[in-house]
Formats: structure tokens, sequence, C-alpha cells
């Protein structure tokens, strides 16, 4: 028996959305049932790109009896409210981290997710990324051994609008909330959070009381620590790697260079290409694959699909990273 495609109701049709459109269109399991977007317009334009039906009404698409999953990539503000009606309804709901930007928000959502028993996933996409999720997979197998040490650096290419920062909850719960997420990937046991936080470039950031450049330490009940190292910009393009160092051994992920191709000459030797310089040239991969997760979660299968536990706590470890900055100290964390 062929399962058909699981018909999908896409809310949000920004930069975001419409990657998520060009992948749902793209895998063969999956359907592009609804698009909604309050500005029609950009619903209809995906429609037309990509198939289904458009409206500037997003309850137009649970009250559709041909939508199976909604994903949502409107803006954060919307994502609680959304979330709850996807679970009211029964349809398993993929949403774009984070929850939300105040925890009291994702605590009162909490009790309702874990007992209706709906699927939801967080958007947490570099848990898909082919080589992070392979360091990961040979730390479990304990090809290092115990883990120790976690470096995660996270350089985005440039600040981003002044606008942006004002609304982002800042670089912590925007920014930084993707490494948390990578962090307890690796370590699931965070207990403690420090941070510093710095504003050394970005107007913008200083406008609205924002870091541009942030350090965070987390310790794990194990021992281990974790190093995530920020910043809003990075002369060399999108700056992502991980360093996973143990007892036996270091793994490493480092940059994706634009092309395959060094030069040398007597000016200098292995001369590379810059490196990939937008987060949606760099996590391609990770974002179809991510995809193809939640249709499989969705559909009652295995899935490595963030959870909304895993939301919270992503926004539990940003607030005390927020806090840590501010106050100059080490927060205790409890992520049960």
């Amino acid at each position: 028996m062929i399962d058909l495609p699981l018909r999908i109701g896409l809310i949000g049709t920004g930069r975001i959305g419409q990657v998520h459109a060009a992948n749902i269109a793209a895998n063969p399991g999956a359907a592009l049932s609804w698009v909604a977007d309050p500005f029609v317009d950009g619903a209809r334009d995906v429609v037309e790109r990509f198939g289904g039906r458009s409206t500037a009404d997003a309850d137009e698409i649970f009250a559709a009896d041909d939508v199976d999953a909604v994903l949502i990539a409107s803006p954060t503000p919307t994502h609680v409210g959304l979330i709850e009606k996807a679970v009211d309804r029964g349809i398993p709901v993929l949403c774009e981290k984070p929850i939300d930007l105040d925890i009291t928000r994702v605590e009162s959502l909490r009790s309702k997710v874990a007992a209706a028993g709906v699927p939801v996933a967080l958007g947490f996409n570099r848990r898909f990324d082919p080589a992070f999720a392979e360091v990961r997979a040979r730390v479990a197998a304990g090809e290092i051994g115990a883990l120790e040490q976690l470096t995660i650096i996270s350089r985005d290419p440039a600040a981003p609008p002044a606008d942006y920062v004002a609304v982002s909850g800042g670089i912590f719960r925007d920014m930084t909330i993707h490494d948390f997420d990578m962090a307890r990937f690796f370590l699931p046991d965070i207990v403690e959070v420090s941070a510093t936080g710095t504003n050394t470039f970005d107007p913008g950031a200083r406008e609205h009381g924002d870091f541009d450049t942030a350090v965070v330490t987390l310790r794990a009940a194990s021992g281990a620590v974790v190093t995530i190292i920020n910043s809003r910009h990075s002369a060399v393009g999108y700056d992502q790697r991980i360093e996973a160092f143990g007892a036996a051994g270091a793994l490493q992920v480092v940059n994706r260079s634009t092309s395959l191709v060094s030069h040398s000459s007597s000016a200098g030797v292995d001369a590379r290409a810059p490196y990939e310089d937008f987060f949606l040239q760099r996590y391609a991969e990770a974002y179809a694959a991510e995809l193809a997760s939640f249709i499989a979660l969705a559909r009652g299968g295995a899935s490595d699909s963030s959870t909304f536990e895993d939301g919270r706590a992503a926004l539990i470890l940003a607030d005390a990273a927020q806090r840590s900055a501010e106050e100059r100290v080490a927060v205790v964390v409890r992520l049960d």
C-alpha cells in the first residue's frame, strides 16, 4: 500500500516560509494543501509556485478537511496560539523556533501539549545538518570517550536591521537559542549557565539594549562544559563550527566553503574561496531533512524532530543567559 502525500497547511510566507514551501513541494511524501498569510499576496505567490490554496486567515487551515499537518512559519508572537489550535484539532504541527519569547506563555501551554499526545515539533533545523548529526552519533557511540568539552561557534555574516533587533527578544533568545538546542542535542542535562555579552559594533543592538557579541558557558550534570561563541558579524562569512572533545580524541565540523578549489602561488599557499554567507545556503540540507523527519512524526513513525520540551528547555537557557549577562552571575537551571 502506497501512502498518500501528507497534506500540509503552511502559515507564514516570509523568507523561511518560502523555504518550507519549496521543501514540501520537493518531497514526494508531502503536498502543500493550504497557505495562509495576512498579507495574502504573499500566500498567493507561494501557491502559484508550489500549489495549494491561499487564504489571509489561518483559521481556514484549521477548519479545512484536507489538512493532515500544519507548519508554522509566522512571527513569534503568533506561535503559542497557533500551536494550541493545532493541538485542539489533533493536527500534528511543526513550528519555527522559538515557541514564544515569554516562558510563562510556554509554560501555560505545556500541560495541554503533554496531555493531548498530538505531535508537536520545533524548528531546530541544525540537529539535521549531516555533519553535526554525524559528530553527535560518533560521540554517542563512544568514539572519543566521554564528552568533556563541546565548543560551538556561531557568527552571522552581518548584524540584522535595528527594527528586527527591537522585536527579536535579544541575541540569546533569537540567535543563541539554536546553539542552546545544539548543546542539549549532545548534553541534555544542562544545570548551570554563565554568559557575557557586549556591544562592540552594532548601533542597532546598542539602541535596543541588546548585545552583538556573546560567550556562554554551560555546565552539564556530568561535569562536561559547553562553550558557545556568538557574534552578529563575521568578515569571513557565515561561521558555523563545532568541536567535541573527550579523553580519546576530538571531532570537528569546519565551515563549508563556496568552492573546493584552492590556489597556491608565490603570494600565498592554499588560498581558498570564502565560506558560505547565508544560513539558507549552509543549512539547506538540514531544512529538507527536518521536514522529512516531521512527516515521519506526523505519520506516527520514528522521528528525530525536536519536541515542545526541547523548545521550552532552549528558552529557559536563553532566559538564564540573559540574566547571567545582565547581572554577571552564574544561573542554576532546572529543565525538568
